[in-house]
């Protein structure tokens, strides 16, 4: 093995947590079982390291053999970076039946056309999901293997998903993307964080919003609160749940607002009369965003009925808004 290669390798053995990483070389098709019994998975994390260098450079094992085990544990635990989602437009008539080997062919052809050094890895997981690995390089230095992109997309969806991605690579692979999907072009969905399956089900509605019946989700029970409006407990906790939903919510972790609107203040002149906008940013964020508003409507601490701006996070699916004096 190479010099860079053993590096990509200490980089992965570090980051997958000590309790996980029996299990991610179990999964992996390169070592046996008699490999696996000769590692000593009480050691230190570092001694084991050594060894497990030490019987992969004995196998002769490249760096296509350790990204396989990099996609192993990053499809098994992809909440690791920020993720960003993207829509697809303009379907063509065929859209709907391209299939794995077609995409696989078109896409490795259309961005190695348009970048010569580049690495590409494809697989289809269990959930019918299209995980691709891509490092990158360009013209003139090989790719970097200890920075790829990772996209997941799942065909005959327009939707897809990124996380690694840098604003220079960003247009070769939107272009792959849109072509080797028959699509006519690719948009910013404006909706990002770090959980994964958060992320794709509010962007493709694929969770309970507004249930029907009695209402099932119930209000914190907290007496400062809810003694102040007793009569409103009900009415408070319908405008909550049509608002984010009555189940369980996807746990996303922010909503960015960008304002950018005319300064309005009389007593402050100076601002006030410049001719350029006002800009701010508002940003709210916690463990899980939009139990905490639903909680917030419903005890009383948000007034009703919920503004759009928030309500807007689980009906359009985004979580970054622009703010004019034209609309959101």
């Amino acid at each position: 093995m190479g010099g860079s290669t053993k590096l990509l390798l200490q980089r992965l053995i570090r980051r997958i947590p000590y309790q996980m990483l029996q299990t991610m070389l179990g999964k992996w098709a390169h070592l046996s079982n008699a490999d696996l019994h000769s590692l000593n998975f009480t050691q230190p994390k570092w001694v084991l390291t050594e060894h497990l260098l030490a019987l992969c450079e004995e196998k002769g094992l490249t760096v296509k053999h350790i990204t396989e085990l990099e996609m192993i544990y990053i499809i098994e635990n992809p909440n690791q970076g920020m993720w960003h989602g993207f829509q697809l437009l303009d379907a063509e008539e065929d859209a709907p039946s391209i299939e794995l080997t077609q995409f696989k062919e078109q896409f490795k052809a259309n961005l190695t056309e348009l970048i010569s050094h580049v690495s590409i890895k494809i697989k289809k997981h269990t959930d019918e999901a299209i995980w691709i690995r891509v490092a990158w390089g360009d013209n003139f230095t090989k790719p970097n293997h200890l920075k790829p992109t990772y996209v997941v997309h799942h065909l005959q969806t327009p939707y897809v998903f990124v996380t690694g991605m840098t604003s220079k690579d960003k247009p070769l692979l939107n272009q792959a993307l849109v072509l080797a999907t028959r699509y006519g072009s690719m948009k910013d969905a404006h909706l990002s964080g770090r959980n994964l399956i958060a992320i794709r089900d509010l962007l493709t509605r694929q969770y309970q919003q507004v249930g029907l019946g009695p209402v099932p989700y119930g209000p914190y029970k907290n007496p400062n609160i809810e003694n102040e409006q007793p009569e409103n407990t009900e009415n408070r906790l319908q405008m909550a749940c049509e608002a984010f939903g009555d189940g369980t919510l996807p746990q996303l972790q922010k909503a960015v607002y960008k304002l950018e609107t005319k300064f309005r203040d009389n007593s402050n002149k100076t601002l006030t009369g410049r001719k350029e906008p006002f800009r701010g940013v508002v940003e709210f964020s916690s463990t899980n965003l939009l139990e905490s508003l639903r909680h917030c409507v419903s005890s009383g601490m948000a007034s009703t009925p919920v503004t759009p701006l928030l309500s807007s996070i689980t009906q359009k699916g985004r979580n970054y808004f622009v703010i004019t004096d034209k609309g959101v």
